[in-house]
C-alpha cells in the first residue's frame, strides 16, 4: 500500500502503530494477517491539535488494515466468527462525530452501536451474510412473501454504496421489525478498536472499550474540554509516555484556513482576550470565512446551534429563536432542532432502551423534530448523523424558559427519550460535532475570561474558544452583541435528505 506524504511526527506515529499491530499478528507492510496472539492488551494514543493530521492518520490506518485483509465491523452486522478472522471497528462517541468521519470516507460508527449488537432473524441473516461476502446469494423461495430478485438487487446496490445492512434490507422493502428481533449487550470481545474524539471519553467508556478491544488506539485533541467531572484530565493523559504519540506539526487546511490560525493563536500563554478579539476583527476584514457579527442569525440556528458557555445564555437564545419563528407555546414546529437529554425508562424496559440507543438516541444526539407520531406523546424524528436517521419514538420534550425553574413540556409520553431544545448548546456538548457554519456567542467567552478560571493549567476562556472555533468547517461567526436577526423564511424540513428507505421502531406503544 502506498501512503501519502507524512510529516516526521506522523511517520513516527505510523511506525509505532504498525509495530503494535505486527505484534498482534497484522503486518501492514506485507499485507498479511495471522490469528490474534495471546498476550497483554495494548492501548496507544495519537494526540494532536486541530490540523495536526490525526484524521488523515486514522483514515490511512483504516485503509491499510482493510488492504491487509482485516474486516471492518460496523454497528449493524458482524458476520460469522472465524478463528483466522481479524477485525477493526472505527468508533466515535457521538452520532455526529461518526457522521463527520463517514463524510471523509472512514466507515465509523458510535461506541453505543458496538457495545450493543442486533439480534437478527435467522431467515434474513442469510441475506446479510451474502451482502457482506460471507455467503451465497439466497434464494427468494422461503423468504418473506413479496421479496423478489429485484428487491435483492436493490439491497446489494445499496450495500455496495453505503455498507449498511439495515439500510440495504430497508431498500429491499423490509422494516427493522422484520429482520431485527432486538438488541443485546456485547458479551464477546472484538479485536482492534480505533477511537476518534477520544478527549470526550469518560472513565467508564474507556474501561468498557478496554474490555472489548485487545488493541485500542485513541485519537484525541489535548486542547479540548475534558468530560465533566474529570478535573480537566482526559483518559489518554494517564497513559505512559511510550503509549502517547504526539503530532506537533500543524498541516494547513486548503487555502490556509483563518479558522485554524485563530485556534492555534490561543496556544500563546501571553494572549489576552481583548487582543484575541482584535485579531478576529482584523481577519474578518480581509477573509469572508471569519465574520465579525453584530447579531445572531436565526436562520443558522435551525441548521447548527449557537455555541455558548452559560446555561442562562443558552435558554435565552432558545426562547428568542422560538419567538422569532412564532412557535406556539404548547407545541413544536416541524424543523425545530432538539438535543437528546437521555432516556427516561425503568429497568424493566432495558430492551427498549437498548433499541433506542442503538438507533442513535443517545445522550447528546442532535435531532430534528418532524411532527407528531401516530399516538399521543410520540414524535417523528430525524437523528442527525445516524445511518438510518428517521424514526418515531415516545418523547418527553422539555422547553426551558428564562427565569423559570421548571421547563415547559409540550409533549410527554409516560416514558421514552427526553429532549431539550437545540437552537443553542453549550460548548461542552458541541465537542465531536462540526458544522459548515458556526456561530460563537462571544459575550460568554468574555465572561469566562473575566472569571479568571482555568482548567488543567490553561485559561478556561482559551479552551472554550478553541473548541468552539474548531467546530466550524467553512465559516466562523463571532457574535459580539445580544441581538437576534429576524428569520428570512419559515422553519421547515425540506433541507433534510430523506433516506432511500427509513427505519422505524417496531411499534408505537407506550407500555
Amino acid at each position: 500500500m502506498t501512503l501519502p506524504a507524512l510529516s516526521p511526527d506522523q511517520a513516527d506515529a505510523w511506525d509505532a502503530l504498525a509495530e503494535v499491530l505486527e505484534e498482534s499478528g497484522i503486518d501492514l507492510v506485507s499485507e498479511e494477517i495471522a490469528p490474534p496472539k495471546p498476550g497483554k492488551a495494548r492501548v496507544m494514543a495519537v494526540i494532536g491539535k486541530a490540523g495536526s493530521g490525526k484524521t488523515l492518520l486514522l483514515a490511512e490506518l483504516t485503509k491499510a488494515l482493510k488492504a491487509a485483509g482485516v474486516d471492518i465491523v460496523s454497528g449493524d452486522y458482524e458476520g460469522k466468527r472465524r478463528k483466522d478472522r481479524r477485525t477493526v471497528a472505527i468508533l466515535a462517541p457521538t452520532n455526529k462525530a461518526a457522521f463527520v468521519l463517514r463524510m471523509r470516507g472512514v466507515p465509523a460508527t458510535t461506541i453505543h452501536r458496538i457495545l450493543y449488537t442486533p439480534v437478527y432473524d435467522p431467515e434474513y441473516e442469510r441475506i446479510a451474510d451474502w451482502l457482506t461476502g460471507a455467503g451465497e446469494r439466497p434464494s427468494v423461495d422461503g423468504l418473506m412473501e413479496g421479496l423478489t430478485e429485484a428487491a435483492l438487487d436493490r439491497a446489494k446496490a445499496f450495500y455496495d454504496q453505503h455498507a449498511s445492512i439495515p439500510g440495504a434490507l430497508a431498500a429491499a422493502g423490509l422494516r427493522g421489525s422484520d429482520f431485527i428481533r432486538g438488541w443485546k449487550r456485547r458479551e464477546e470481545g472484538l479485536d482492534i478498536g480505533l477511537v476518534d474524539e477520544a478527549s470526550m471519553l469518560d472513565e467508564r467508556q474507556f474501561e468498557d472499550l478496554r474490555e472489548i478491544f485487545p488493541v485500542l488506539v485513541l485519537f484525541g485533541d489535548p486542547a479540548q474540554l475534558a468530560p465533566v467531572g474529570q478535573s480537566g484530565q482526559m483518559v489518554f493523559d494517564r497513559l505512559a509516555a511510550s503509549q502517547r504519540l504526539i503530532l506537533n506539526r500543524i498541516h494547513r487546511q486548503e487555502g490556509d484556513s483563518p479558522i485554524l490560525d485563530l485556534a492555534h493563536a490561543l496556544a500563546d500563554p501571553a494572549l489576552e482576550f481583548d487582543t484575541f478579539e482584535r485579531m478576529i476583527r482584523e481577519i474578518s476584514a480581509r477573509d469572508p470565512r471569519v465574520v465579525w457579527a453584530e447579531r445572531v442569525e436565526s436562520n443558522l440556528m435551525a441548521q447548527s446551534p449557537v455555541l455558548v458557555w452559560r446555561n442562562a445564555t443558552r435558554i435565552k437564545l432558545i426562547h428568542a429563536f422560538r419567538a422569532a419563528y412564532g412557535a406556539p407555546g404548547d407545541s413544536l414546529l416541524p424543523g425545530e432542532p432538539l438535543i437528546c437529554d437521555g432516556l427516561e425508562l425503568p429497568l424493566k424496559h432495558r430492551k427498549k432502551r437498548i433499541d433506542l440507543e442503538a438507533r442513535g438516541l443517545i445522550k447528546g444526539a442532535q435531532v430534528i423534530y418532524l411532527g407528531p407520531g401516530r399516538k399521543p406523546g410520540f414524535s417523528r424524528l430525524h437523528v442527525v448523523g445516524a445511518e438510518e436517521p428517521r424514526l418515531s419514538a415516545a418523547s418527553i420534550v422539555k422547553i426551558e424558559m428564562p427565569d423559570v425553574e421548571e421547563p415547559f413540556i409540550p409533549y410527554a409520553a409516560r416514558m421514552g427519550a427526553a429532549f431539550l431544545h437545540g437552537a443553542a448548546v453549550t460548548i461542552h456538548k458541541a465537542q465531536g460535532s462540526q458544522w459548515p457554519d458556526v456561530q460563537v456567542f462571544a459575550p460568554d467567552i468574555a465572561a469566562a475570561a473575566w472569571s479568571g478560571r482555568s482548567e488543567a493549567g490553561v485559561a478556561l476562556w482559551k479552551r472554550l474558544a478553541y473548541v468552539a472555533i474548531t467546530r466550524a468547517q467553512e465559516r466562523l461567526y463571532w457574535v459580539v452583541r445580544s441581538r437576534l436577526a429576524r428569520p428570512s423564511a419559515p422553519l421547515g424540513i425540506d433541507h433534510l435528505d430523506a433516506p432511500a428507505a427509513s427505519l422505524e421502531l417496531t411499534a408505537e406503544s407506550d407500555d
